[in-house]
């Protein structure tokens, strides 16, 4: 599969995963965030918690689950991502912060909040 279909798969699959948390009460506020460390899928407010989303599909469980492609070496770099953007939006540095995963294991949608600590 190329890089183009791959960016497509991935983008139906971040709307997907953007709707189904916008039904869950978040607020979506931004998509593919990019920094030089890499790329935070979706960006979220929920209650009080501005929330750093990773979105992860796997059709089946021949490469593992979804959630368990989100290793400590991901976490590393949605992390490094999540404080490059709360130093350009300063004024959120009060914010409380957490990690979520939306897990899309064929047509089945998993939210796993606060999947992980900040590394």
């Amino acid at each position: 599969m190329g890089k183009r279909q791959n960016r497509a798969k991935g983008a139906y699959y971040e709307t997907w995963a953007a709707t189904f948390l916008e039904n869950q009460g978040y607020e979506i506020l931004e998509r593919n965030y990019w920094t030089r460390f890499g790329e935070i899928d979706l960006i979220a407010k929920d209650g009080d918690y501005l929330v750093f989303v990773e979105v992860k599909y796997r059709l089946n469980n021949q490469m593992g689950f979804p959630e368990d492609a989100v290793n400590k070496k991901k976490q590393r770099t949605i992390f490094r991502c999540a404080q490059v953007y709360l130093m350009e939006k300063n004024g959120l540095d009060c914010t409380p912060c957490r990690f979520d995963v939306v897990a899309i294991y064929g047509a089945q949608i998993t939210l796993w909040k606060n999947a992980f600590e900040g590394v």
